[in-house]
């Protein structure tokens, strides 16, 4: 453990004949402070790790080598199956929905947030999610919530077929308040440099298919916490009855991201995909239009799909426009998917086979780059 020491003042050596001091067998000392003294806990953290160790282990794939302990994570890239890897990388974060974690005391679904948030930005490109590692900076190491929030993590980790190979658990006693976190995560993927997926595969007559979201996922938490808890006065612990299930507020904000990477790859080896966007801040126009080259525009039509309840909550209760709504929050679509006509109906199929809600919402017609928001969204 990391201490520092002071010297005696009486019986110090005169005359320059400085001694060695240590802190064994010294009686004399005035005092030692200790790195608990300033608010850290080696042992927690120590115990924190020792917790997670299985759920980390059972994301470990073949190439991980070694475990948890060391400086840094080894992932050995098998480059014998492929013929011109490129890596992907993405960092993110879970933002203001922290904020309601903390104040519901449950910490076990934000880390599934945080691989989401980074594995999903990996596949839009084609490439494979291979590894992850994560940063939590809090307060006070608590090693049953440090132990929750790593379990999310690694649930999410296995969701996306990807190892969490290691991470760092930082404790900033007097920055942050002891129940306070935040969380951040950089994952890796590799994809064939002839695979990479995005704009310059887009073509006229391409089919948008939209995957259905699980709520509001991970964006426009600041703008939910003013609205709805702040303006509206509503309780985290209150059954709003507009959201159906009995559910309580807090249930429904702290629902996990859908994390779509096994479909999105089990899609590419199967269909013809040209470009998957992940709908994050910034909404459908602000990420469907990432994947668009200028020469050409997409079109959504909102009578396709109707959104989740909690989406209209917000809007009625901060009085939103539409505009506001959509550059914000995803609207019921995590993902979107441009697959060509030809092979569209297969796509749906095989989404829909796995488990994911999927739509044809709009395609790929001549224009200059922008994203089209048609008709009006069905309600029920």
């Amino acid at each position: 453990m990391t201490h520092v020491t002071e010297r005696p003042v009486s019986g110090q050596p005169e005359n320059g004949d400085r001694q060695l001091w240590t802190a064994e067998g010294s009686t004399n000392r005035r005092r030692t402070v200790t790195y608990a003294d300033a608010g850290v806990s080696i042992h927690a953290g120590d115990k924190a790790v020792e917790m997670l160790k299985d759920k980390v282990a059972r994301t470990h794939r073949p190439e991980v080598l070694g475990g948890l302990g060391g400086f840094s994570g080894l992932f050995k890239l098998d480059t014998s199956k492929y013929k011109s890897p490129v890596l992907a990388s993405s960092t993110d974060g879970v933002g203001t929905k922290l904020a309601i974690a903390q104040q519901m005391n449950i910490h076990d679904t934000v880390g599934i947030d945080l691989v989401a948030m980074v594995v999903d930005d990996l596949v839009a490109c084609g490439a494979e999610p291979l590894f992850l590692l994560d940063y939590i900076a809090c307060g006070e190491v608590v090693p049953d919530r440090i132990a929750e929030i790593g379990a999310g993590i690694a649930d999410g980790c296995r969701y996306a077929g990807c190892a969490l190979l290691g991470g760092e658990t930082a404790e900033h006693p007097g920055l942050m308040r002891p129940d306070e976190y935040d969380l951040s995560a950089n994952g890796v993927g590799v994809v064939e440099e002839d695979m990479i997926l995005g704009a310059e595969r887009v073509q006229p007559g391409d089919v948008v298919i939209a995957m259905r979201s699980s709520g509001l996922h991970s964006n426009g938490y600041s703008l939910v916490r003013h609205v709805l808890l702040g303006q509206a006065r509503l309780k985290l612990d209150s059954v709003i009855e507009d959201l159906g299930d009995q559910r309580t507020l807090g249930e429904e904000l702290l629902t996990p991201t859908k994390i779509y990477a096994k479909d999105c790859l089990s899609l590419i080896a199967e269909c013809d995909v040209r470009a998957f966007a992940h709908v994050t801040g910034g909404g459908i126009p602000g990420n469907l239009v990432r994947v668009l080259p200028k020469h050409l525009d997409a079109t959504v039509n909102r009578a396709t799909w109707a959104p989740q309840p909690i989406f209209d909550l917000i809007q009625r209760k901060g009085r939103i426009d539409q505009h506001d709504l959509e550059s914000t929050f995803n609207m019921g679509v995590g993902m979107f998917a441009v697959v060509s006509a030809a092979d569209a109906d297969r796509a749906m199929a095989l989404l829909t086979g796995r488990g994911v809600e999927c739509w044809h919402v709009g395609d790929i017609i001549e224009g200059t780059g922008q994203v089209h928001m048609l008709g009006s969204h069905t309600r029920g």
